[in-house]
This record gives structure tokens, C-alpha cells and sequence, in this order.
């Protein structure tokens, strides 16, 4: 029988704590707004590969802080970016005219996935004082990397990783997980070009997981748990792309993005 994590001094259903290899909980089941910690559904398991192949594909992912056990959550409404609707701002759209332009700037993926990680371990999430990407993430993620399911994207300029995001890739669907920029755009350039990606390839949402208004500006909105699994259960399915960048995947963005109102 599952264990149970009590939260004192509330009235929300207990977490169950699952063992490594256990099946997850009805989504169903997750903390809902008006408890302690919306979305949140279970405690417990392991960071391996198998369990983040199964969250992923049932629109779980893992989010916990540094003293914490591994904590799994499932939000409703989910945060996503449908990639026809990307928002592409006048002053991005400069941005990826002078990169895309420039021979010393250049998109990479997956050549410092590594470095990737560990720049966006050293980030707070949105409404945190310290990174929820903690030793256990990196290594789990660096491993998920390593079986083919986690794809960095860079931006590189003059032979330096500038910026870039990791992502995890199933099927036709991405989930994005975090993003970093040690110069100014670089996350953002990043950012456009796995969206001309996914539309060269036919992938037509990017999980965003929570809302946030940077991503709110550039298109993201969000959608119920019910449309989000749906979704996610008939693309994941589908023959995962080849992960490489070609220059003419700045066309998908630059000739498709939606533009900023005048």
C-alpha cells in the first residue's frame, strides 16, 4: 500500500508516496486551486529514465527543491505554446535578422547539453529564492540526454555559448523545462529557432508546464489538463524528429511568427 505525505495545518487530501516503480495516480487525483499546492500529485519514486518516460507521456513532470523529496506534478489549467501562435516582437524579430545574418553566430543542438543545464541549475524558477534544478535533476536529466529524450538548444556567438534551453522530446510533442542567456536574446533566439524546428517537423505544441508572463507574451496561453492529455496521447506516439538545426528553419519563424500589433 502506497505511504501518504501529510501537509500540517491543511485540509487537502494527502500525497501518496510511491515506491520506485509504482504506477502513477489518476491525474485526477493532483492538488487543486484551492489547495496548498496546485497540481501536485504524488511524492516519491525515482529519477530514472523508465519513470520520467512514463511521467512525461502522462503529462507529469518533476519539480522539487533542494531538502525535498522528488515531488511530481500535473497542473490544470497546463501553460503551453501552441507554435502558430508564437508572438514574435519587432525587437526580437531584429534580433534573429542580425543573428541569423552574422557567421560568427550559430545554432547548435545538442553539442553542450551539460553546459546547458548546469547554466539553467544556477536560475530561480519563477516565485523561488533558489533553483529547483537540484544535483538529483541534472544528473536524471544528463541521463535522459544520454537515451536520447532530452535535446539542448544553443545559441552561440563567436565560439561561446551564449544562451540556449533543454527540452524533452517524445513523439511529435516537446516539453520544455529551462532556459538561460549570459548574453542579451540568447535564451530568446534559442527559443525561435525550436520553434521553426517543431514547425519544420510538424510539432505543434511546446509544454510550458506553468504560467508565466514572459511566456504569456510570446504566445503562450493556457489549456485545460483534459485538452492537454489528449493532445500529448496522440503525439507522443508519433516518430520522434532528428535532432539538427538547419539555417533555413529561421523562415518558419521570421515569414510564420505571429507579429506584435502595431
Amino acid at each position: 500500500m502506497a505511504q501518504t505525505v501529510h501537509t500540517p495545518g491543511t485540509l487537502a487530501t494527502p500525497v501518496p508516496w510511491l515506491a520506485a516503480g509504482q504506477a502513477f495516480p489518476p491525474l485526477e487525483t493532483a492538488w487543486g486551486q484551492e489547495d496548498p499546492a496546485p497540481g501536485l500529485l504524488a511524492a516519491g519514486a525515482t529519477l530514472d529514465v523508465p519513470t520520467l518516460l512514463q511521467a512525461y507521456s502522462l503529462g507529469i513532470f518533476p519539480w522539487f527543491s533542494p531538502g525535498q523529496p522528488v515531488l511530481w506534478w500535473s497542473p490544470d489549467p497546463r501553460m503551453v505554446l501552441q507554435t502558430r501562435y508564437f508572438r514574435l516582437h519587432r525587437s526580437l524579430r531584429q534580433s534573429l535578422l542580425r543573428f541569423s545574418k552574422n557567421p560568427g553566430c550559430e545554432i547548435r543542438f545538442d553539442s553542450a547539453f551539460e553546459q546547458v543545464i548546469e547554466a539553467c541549475s544556477g536560475k530561480p524558477r519563477v516565485g523561488q529564492d533558489g533553483t529547483w534544478i537540484v544535483p538529483d535533476m541534472v544528473q536524471a536529466y544528463i541521463a535522459l540526454h544520454r537515451a536520447g529524450h532530452a535535446h539542448s538548444v544553443e545559441t552561440w556567438v563567436n565560439g561561446e555559448l551564449a544562451g540556449g534551453l533543454y527540452c524533452v522530446n517524445l513523439g511529435k510533442m516537446v516539453f520544455g523545462e529551462s532556459m538561460f542567456a549570459h548574453q542579451t536574446d540568447a535564451s530568446k533566439i534559442a527559443l525561435a529557432a525550436l520553434l521553426g524546428f517543431c514547425r519544420a517537423q510538424n510539432i505543434p505544441m511546446i509544454d510550458c508546464q506553468q504560467d508565466t508572463r514572459h511566456l504569456a507574451s510570446l504566445g503562450a496561453a493556457e489549456i485545460s489538463r483534459a485538452e492537454f492529455v489528449l493532445h500529448i496521447n496522440r503525439k507522443v506516439k508519433k516518430t520522434a524528429p532528428r535532432w539538427s538545426f538547419e539555417p533555413v528553419y529561421w523562415n518558419e519563424i521570421l515569414t510564420a511568427g505571429t507579429p506584435e500589433p502595431q
